[in-house]
């Protein structure tokens, strides 16, 4: 993190008093959603789940509603939300086809669990195989589940105990992606992992992303079942593939006989395919959560032909039953129109060629403002993603991308940003757009974005 007042052009004495003032600012803000905090004793961390403790003023905003790119909360404020549920709303709060498909499976029809499928499944994963290209898909209700099940087909399939995984990877809370590169070099634990059930580095190999020399010796241990990767690193911030990293990834995996899979969850943001098929990649499994069902719960994994015929002639493998991915609620009724409805309605392909225009206009505009003024940051954008960087160049790797987190600073610009009804991803300073976001959201966050440099520079 960054202290020094001549390394970066901020006023440390200064920052800490404009956070306070705005810290303060934001309790007269929302005298409901604190005390709704307040009073929720009985919630572990005062909240449904502890992830939303994540923010920079010391209790969230409460939502009251939300549609399209708009949220309100109790206390009366409107946001223009860039977080959008930190991807699982990238179709838009409520999209009206996803409300429509919901409403018609609940009310109308009825059988919001039947543990038996329905005709609108197998629409949605030809989509899916339109859109990712892999012909064979199954539904879970989270990535994370989709991720847990790939890995133990893969390593069902291969016979090899370990996966390998990026150095600051997100795979949700997979037990063998929670391994980063130390700064020794060696693998460790990444620091705040919760009850891992054994030493990670038993069950995991780690590569830093953009480092082909380290993949290969990592995998030339001939124990790596599948390479668990994002195209694009995300949640430690967007760390961009460099030129030919990817092609040499496929190549290596091949070379080892080790299995690839892409996880999109994150990545969706690069196209209607993902950056599957966005950057041409050729993955045997995709993984994907969250956007694809429109706020609804829901997560899928699709496999390879090749994978999928090996898989079905094991009559060893009990895939029916007790395989272990779990998940009565997994495929349902509801989720499935849901996602139906978001594929085929709301995220199209006319859809996404809008939400990357406005995310380059974002990009664009950021870009102008921080050279404006001068910081040595950068911007990088993936799709309709994009995402202002406390470094220049962008970091490479996860461990750098690590290294150049300023949590003061972050939460400076978060809480001055919420105070004037802009909502950001809170982990880090990242933008996402959804059909509805329009260029005069992104001017108004351009607008309260500079104001917001301008205290603190000038």
């Amino acid at each position: 993190m960054s202290t020094d007042f001549e390394a970066d052009g901020i006023d440390r004495s200064r920052l800490r008093r404009l956070l306070a003032r705005e810290r303060a600012a934001f309790v007269d803000r929302n005298p409901r959603s604190a005390a709704a905090y307040a009073g929720a004793a009985h919630l572990f961390g005062r909240v449904p789940m502890t992830w939303m403790n994540k923010n920079a003023a010391g209790f969230p905003v409460y939502v009251d509603r939300a549609r399209g790119a708009r949220l309100t909360d109790i206390d009366g404020n409107e946001y223009v939300d860039f977080c959008l549920g930190d991807t699982g709303a990238m179709a838009g709060h409520s999209p009206a086809p996803v409300t429509a498909a919901v409403t018609r499976r609940l009310a109308d029809l009825g059988g919001a669990t039947t543990m038996l499928p329905t005709e609108e499944a197998a629409p949605v994963g030809a989509e899916l195989a339109r859109r990712f290209g892999l012909p064979a898909w199954s539904f879970t209700l989270t990535a994370t589940d989709a991720n847990r099940w790939a890995i133990r087909l893969l390593r069902a399939v291969t016979g090899r105990p370990r996966i390998l995984v990026n150095s600051y990877c997100y795979h949700g809370s997979v037990d063998e992606s929670l391994i980063v590169v130390g700064p020794d070099g060696r693998p460790r634990s990444r620091p705040g992992n919760v009850g891992a059930p054994c030493d990670v580095t038993t069950t995991s190999r780690v590569a830093e992303f953009n480092d082909l020399d380290g993949l290969a010796r990592e995998l030339a241990h001939g124990d790596v079942a599948a390479v668990l990767m994002e195209p694009a690193l995300t949640n430690i911030g967007i760390v961009l593939p460099e030129p030919g990293y990817l092609d040499g990834v496929r190549a290596l995996t091949r070379q080892h006989g080790t299995y690839l899979i892409n996880d999109e969850t994150h990545t969706f943001s690069a196209g209607p395919g993902g950056a599957t098929a966005a950057w041409g990649l050729t993955p045997d499994v995709v993984t994907i959560g969250k956007a694809i069902g429109g706020g609804i719960p829901v997560g899928a994994y699709g496999l390879c032909a090749e994978l999928a015929a090996a898989l079905n002639g094991r009559a060893d493998l009990d895939l029916v039953d007790m395989g272990g991915v779990g998940g009565t609620l997994a495929g349902n009724p509801v989720s499935i129109a849901a996602t139906r409805a978001t594929l085929q309605e709301v995220l199209t392909d006319d859809a996404f060629a809008g939400m990357i225009d406005v995310a380059t206009g974002f990009a664009d505009g950021i870009g102008a403002i921080i050279d404006r003024y001068g910081l040595p940051w950068s911007v990088s954008q993936l799709g309709a993603r994009v995402e202002y960087r406390f470094a220049a160049p962008a970091p490479r790797t996860g461990t750098e991308s690590a290294a150049r987190a300023d949590a003061v600073l972050e939460d400076y610009l978060h809480v001055y940003l919420a105070n004037r009804g802009i909502l950001m991803t809170p982990f880090h300073n990242m933008a996402l757009m959804c059909p509805q976001t329009t260029g005069e959201d992104v001017a108004r966050h351009h607008e309260v974005f500079a104001d917001a440099l301008g205290e603190l520079v000038d």
